[in-house]
């Protein structure tokens, strides 16, 4: 009896020493801005996940600016903080001042994004497998397509950003087997909707009134709901006449399929802190060293998977 009780006092005062610890940690967080609708989500998730772990969370916002962020990590070091998250805007020019926290002994965690940069300057990173969401995109519309021939348009991410990168690499691997499929035009839209439907517009005119373009492909949500307002002011019908697939599964691009007006999406996870404060905790408990990567789940939903129900699931989210 007395073993019993021993027991549920420890795996009591484990569970309430955790809690406490949580609530002793003050973390640093660099987003990038609030580009997207899947960037405004992380931004309320991360908040939430630091609420419910009594954790007290400092936001910096960069507005898409890498000095931003730079100075906001600078700002941390010397407020101190126990760890600090960043979300990052670009994947190069990170050494100087993680070298900074690394000597401070603060220990950094990257979100969705990941860097150029030596490995013993992150504890870890949280991110999908880009590479891998651009490919289901591109499985996904080989196998929409089939034979026919196809021009493709593209509207990349921010330039230098990982997931810019690495989606492009992905979709490009996917549809290298299909000579009938072109990428006829590529272009950034910074992950916006307005700049989406700015490109998008360009390219239509650029390709014979949007008559040549069989499909997009957009790196993100946000960008495809700007094209497909492009498209439809050019006359012609988005997902029927062009196609559209894109990254992220925000709510509105499920609006956008219920009205069949896009065609497929991949999913990408809001909750990168989830795991991030996770391992946090349990490196400032007892020091373990999580792996290097932590990759979160990739899903393809297409018009057949009840978009106006998984709109209705997400809408509240913070998205």
């Amino acid at each position: 009896m007395k073993r019993k009780l021993l027991a549920a006092s420890s795996v009591a005062c484990l569970m309430l020493c955790g809690a406490a610890f949580a609530a002793d940690l003050t973390v640093g967080f660099s987003q990038i801005g609030s580009e997207s609708g899947w960037r405004a989500a992380e931004t309320t998730v991360t908040q939430q996940q630091a609420k419910e772990r009594g954790i007290d969370l400092k936001f910096a916002d960069a507005q898409q600016k890498q000095e931003n962020q730079i100075k906001a990590v600078r700002g941390f070091i010397a407020q101190g903080v126990d760890a600090i998250l960043i979300a990052p805007v670009v994947a190069t020019g990170w050494d100087e001042v993680l070298t900074e926290a690394k000597d401070a002994e603060i220990p950094v965690i990257l979100l969705d994004r990941q860097i150029d940069a030596p490995e013993d300057l992150y504890l870890t990173a949280v991110t999908s497998d880009q590479v891998y969401e651009g490919k289901v995109a591109g499985e996904w519309l080989v196998k929409e397509i089939g034979d026919q021939a196809c021009k493709v348009v593209e509207l990349q991410g921010t330039t230098g950003s990982s997931p810019a990168i690495n989606r492009k690499k992905g979709f490009e691997e996917a549809i290298a087997a299909k000579s009938n499929i072109t990428i006829a035009r590529s272009q950034t839209g910074d992950f916006t909707r307005t700049k989406g439907k700015e490109v998008m517009e360009s390219f239509i005119k650029a390709e014979n009134g949007g008559k040549d373009i069989c499909a997009v492909y957009a790196h993100n949500d946000d960008m495809a709901v700007g094209a497909i307002q492009a498209i439809k002011e050019a006359g012609l019908k988005p997902g029927t006449d062009i196609k559209v697939v894109s990254i992220d599964a925000v709510p509105d691009i499920f609006l956008a399929m219920a009205e069949g007006e896009a065609n497929a999406t991949v999913e990408l996870t809001p909750n990168m802190a989830g795991p991030a404060f996770d391992v946090l905790e349990k490196f400032k408990a007892d020091g373990t060293v999580p792996p290097k990567w932590i990759q979160t789940e990739s899903k393809l939903f297409t018009q057949a998977d009840d978009p106006k129900g998984v709109y209705e699931s997400k809408k509240d989210l913070g998205y």
